[in-house]
């Protein structure tokens, strides 16, 4: 004799493997269907969704990270060497909050990006760039670049023009050319990146610690007053850079001519350099540049050092505001 209340359980244990059957045999048919067809806004919210992970892929195939804070007129950074986008976060809250959209990328090789063998060089990072730029759908950027980050947006003018680019900001940068050659008689001698080249395949560790640690920020300068965390901050971010790019960027940033690019300019051009860049001395870097440069301003900082924008960020981050505020 069945008790009643096993009826009950065997009537709803049935009901359930009918709607569990129903359940699977409907989306078997929709199976059968194929995926539904995308509309244009799908298709649009498709596209999104793929940089949902904020990486993008270049035309090499290789994977560049990026952040991107905020909503209004954008501005992309593009960090020095060997650090990451990190290096702008000063920058990155600061302008957000004044209502930018701030985007800053770590270049192939660095941080969070991908490591591949080749494209250290800065055809390759300009490219790189510039697939960011349409992949992200960019129109009327400011381009911010430090110290070799400078190099990326200069090769970018040369090569893609500013038909997407409003305005340019350079702090601290690299061109037009940093090696001593009998037409640059004022730059650095080769020997000085020779021992760069061996201290970093040596020791990179201890390479890049003496470098947050002395001139980098002008901590080796008396009265220097940047803490202990930044240079720690500093040597993190370069230990994350892989070892073939950063051997291979000390000939990008020290050998690469960026004369002809910087005829190309045709934006407002803002040009900061701290007078007592040991990095990048500034005879032979923004006071060139800012004669070759069409609509160029420059900003030269008493006293400050090759990482001006978090030894004097005060003073860049209005300096920059001021600046986008002139040009809008």
């Amino acid at each position: 004799m069945t008790h009643p209340k096993s009826r009950v359980i065997g009537s709803r244990l049935a009901s359930r493997r009918s709607v569990l059957i129903g359940g699977i045999a409907g989306a078997s048919a929709l199976a059968l269907l194929g995926p539904a067809p995308l509309t244009a806004r799908s298709r649009e919210s498709s596209a999104l969704d793929r940089h949902a992970g904020r990486t993008i892929k270049t035309r090499d195939g290789t994977e560049i990270f990026y952040k991107d804070w905020g909503k209004g007129p954008t501005i992309v950074f593009s960090h020095g060497w060997p650090l990451n986008a990190d290096a702008w976060d000063d920058q990155m809250f600061f302008m957000a909050s004044h209502g930018f959209r701030c985007i800053a990328y770590d270049r192939r090789g660095h941080g969070r990006s991908g490591q591949p063998w080749d494209g250290n060089d800065y055809d390759t990072f300009a490219s790189d760039l510039a697939d960011l730029i349409e992949t992200l759908r960019l129109e009327q950027v400011t381009l911010v670049g430090h110290s070799a980050g400078g190099g990326d947006i200069a090769r970018y003018v040369g090569r893609f023009g500013t038909n997407r680019i409003a305005n340019v900001v350079l702090v601290s940068a690299i061109p037009p050319l940093m090696l001593k050659t009998a037409a640059n008689p004022g730059g650095v001698p080769i020997e000085v990146f020779d021992n760069i080249r061996k201290a970093v395949a040596t020791d990179r560790a201890q390479f890049y610690r003496d470098l947050g640690d002395g001139p980098f920020y002008g901590a080796n300068r008396s009265g220097s007053k940047v803490s202990q965390g930044i240079r720690d901050a500093f040597w993190l971010s370069c230990m994350q850079v892989g070892l073939r790019a950063s051997y291979e960027g000390i000939k990008a940033f020290s050998e690469t001519d960026f004369t002809t690019d910087l005829q190309r300019f045709d934006v407002p051009t803002l040009i900061v350099h701290g007078e007592d860049d040991q990095n990048v001395p500034i005879a032979n870097s923004a006071l060139l540049s800012s004669k070759m440069i069409r609509k160029a301003s420059l900003k030269i900082y008493p006293g400050a050092p090759h990482g001006l924008t978090l030894t004097h960020k005060d003073q860049f981050n209005s300096d920059l505001l001021g600046f986008m505020k002139d040009v809008s």
